[in-house]
């Protein structure tokens, strides 16, 4: 599934084909993604002027100057195709601008969503108003997640998944994290010192970080909007290496949490 850098690319390629563009055509292919599109998104889309792109967690959103929002979810396989051309198969959405750009929303297995609210979207989203802190925000710090996990017995891999916790985390970009801030992913996160919890903040920063600047990480189909896959998978410290050498020297295991493969190494994570 895209995670948090996958849909920051995403956001960051669709901008410049996008912003301050007038949406001439918009057209849907299909009745439903995950659920169904917005019954009146032509309507209320065609005509307006793009003003801005932005992600909130895993969501993309497409801002207009009608005060109109539409809110995407890139689900298991979605992706935003720029080049242009006619539909094809799995193309469920057309965006097309007057400069002639030809925007569409491509998801074979078609786990993804497209919402459309007026208004602020941060406040009255239904999936936005319970999400925790954005990670690169300076709102997430050691002394936030320190009170955020105060008391919790689950593992400290599971907390960082809550979206409630802090929005956008995945599977991928937390195993690394753990393993750069040196703790064990089966620990619980009341357990986990705050001199840890100091080292994990920035951990957690870098890795997206790093994945933003790579384009994010390449899982099955994932494309940029430009068709360019992201290159941080050569980069993984331990996602999807079991039985490799950690950089500490010692072997990198693979375990099951909550129905997720979860990488670490037992010799430095603790």
């Amino acid at each position: 599934m895209p995670e948090l850098p996958e849909v920051e690319t995403t956001v960051r390629g669709l901008a410049p084909f996008l912003e301050g563009q007038r949406l001439v055509t918009v057209s849907t292919f299909r009745p439903d993604l995950r659920r169904p599109f917005p019954a009146d998104l032509a309507q209320r889309l065609t005509g307006a002027t793009v003003t801005h792109l932005a992600r909130r967690a895993k969501y993309g959103i497409v801002s207009t100057d009608r005060d109109d929002h539409m809110i995407f979810h890139l689900g298991m396989s979605g992706r935003w195709r720029t080049e242009g051309g006619e539909a094809g198969k799995h193309d469920h959405l057309l965006l097309e601008t007057g400069a002639g750009h030809r925007l569409f929303l491509h998801d074979p297995r078609r786990f993804g969503s497209v919402d459309l609210v007026n208004g602020d979207p941060l406040a009255i989203f239904p999936a936005f108003v319970t999400l925790g802190p954005e990670p690169l925000s300076d709102d997430f710090d050691a002394a936030y997640l320190a009170s955020a996990l105060a008391g919790r017995r689950a593992p400290i891999k599971a907390m960082l998944l809550d979206q409630t916790i802090v929005a956008g985390l995945g599977n991928i970009y937390v195993c690394e994290a753990l393993n750069m801030a040196r703790i064990a992913p089966t620990r619980a996160a009341a357990d986990v010192s705050r001199a840890k919890l100091g080292a994990l903040v920035p951990a957690i920063k870098a890795v997206l970080a790093a994945a933003i600047a790579a384009g994010g990480s390449t899982l099955r189909d994932f494309l940029s909007p430009e068709g360019d896959l992201g290159y941080f998978a050569k980069d993984w410290r331990v996602y999807g290496r079991e039985g490799e050498r950690c950089e500490c020297g010692g072997t990198i295991v693979r375990i099951v949490q909550s129905g997720r493969s979860t990488f670490y190494c037992p010799k430095c994570q603790r």
